[in-house]
């Protein structure tokens, strides 16, 4: 009897010994998971990134610091979409402020010298022009704010499925009283039947865009092929025309904005119809990508995927 009570008091002794273990691990576990979380949370509230690698084992601290990584991940990219946004909306501004600098101080000008003029004829000159100065400065406004509402998400692009005739009747018929001051004939090529999941409004935008910068820098007499053609995987319209070309080390600088040729750098224009049809295609996960020879025309291709 005596041996059992010895067993009893030794088993008892054993459990509370093993509880009191258990419950010092418990405690030491919590101690440094908490040490360890709070490191992690002032490295966050610091600005640094957690290094992923630094902890891998399979348990609870180590499935928290996986999540804490990863909410650092998506603070650091919204940071970078910030401040991203940020620089585009100063540069849009800077842009902005500088293009309008010589309409403003053209049409400055032609108010000095018409309140000095008494010739009616010299007065209607100064009048046409001053006009067309606002006119380019409301088509600078005007193409500021698509930019804006684009590049800040405001617009949203809507795809539904068209017939790609209709996106293109709308471009086409934009730009014809241009092209007909200048003699040019536009040919289009397309297969009437062929539908295509687009956003038809801003995509006929792209391709007037496109097209305007065909005509402007197109002489009289000259000719506009629009093709169309579906591939496996993106259908290709191909705008041609038979202007002055591009020189190959400035095709990588056309689609930038308010970029002008600088030898036509007087002509009608504020070099921002290739960016905006750029970035509408873009958003609507396509390219363009231009052929150019100088003194041998351009070809633009608008490739949408089907």
């Amino acid at each position: 009897m005596e041996i059992v009570c010895i067993l009893m008091i030794l088993l008892l002794t054993g459990i509370v010994f093993c509880l009191l273990w258990k419950n010092h691990c418990l405690k030491r576990d919590i101690y440094d998971f908490t040490g360890k979380l709070e490191v992690c949370l002032k490295e966050l509230l610091n600005g640094e990134k957690p290094d992923r690698a630094e902890y891998g084992q399979d348990d609870l601290w180590g499935k928290v610091y996986d999540r804490l990584c990863r909410i650092s991940d998506l603070y650091m990219h919204r940071s970078q979409e910030l401040y991203e946004e940020k620089e585009n909306l100063k540069e849009l501004v800077s842009d902005t402020s500088h293009q309008a600098k010589t309409p403003l101080a053209n049409i400055k000008l032609y108010q000095e010298l018409l309140s000095d003029e008494t010739n009616a004829a010299e007065s209607a000159e100064y009048l046409t022009r001053m006009g067309r100065q606002v006119d380019k400065l409301d088509f600078l406004l005007q193409s500021m704010v698509k930019i804006s509402r684009l590049e800040t998400g405001t617009i949203k692009i809507a795809k539904s499925e068209y017939p790609i005739s209709e996106t293109l009747a709308l471009a086409v018929a934009a730009v014809v009283p241009k092209a007909d001051q200048k003699n040019i004939q536009i040919h289009v090529a397309y297969d009437e039947a062929l539908r295509l999941e687009h956003d038809k409004k801003w995509t006929a935008e792209a391709v007037f865009n496109v097209l305007d910068n065909a005509v402007k820098y197109t002489d009289e007499n000259g000719n506009i092929d629009i093709s169309v053609q579906q591939e496996e995987i993106f259908t290709r319209i191909s705008i041609t025309d038979t202007g002055k070309g591009i020189p190959p080390e400035r095709q990588g600088s056309i689609f930038k904005r308010f970029y002008r040729e600088p030898e036509v750098h007087d002509a009608e224009g504020v070099g921002i119809g290739l960016y905006l049809a750029r970035k509408i295609i873009s958003m609507q996960n396509g390219y363009i990508k231009v052929e150019s020879e100088t003194g041998k025309g351009s070809t633009f291709h608008i490739y949408l995927p089907n």
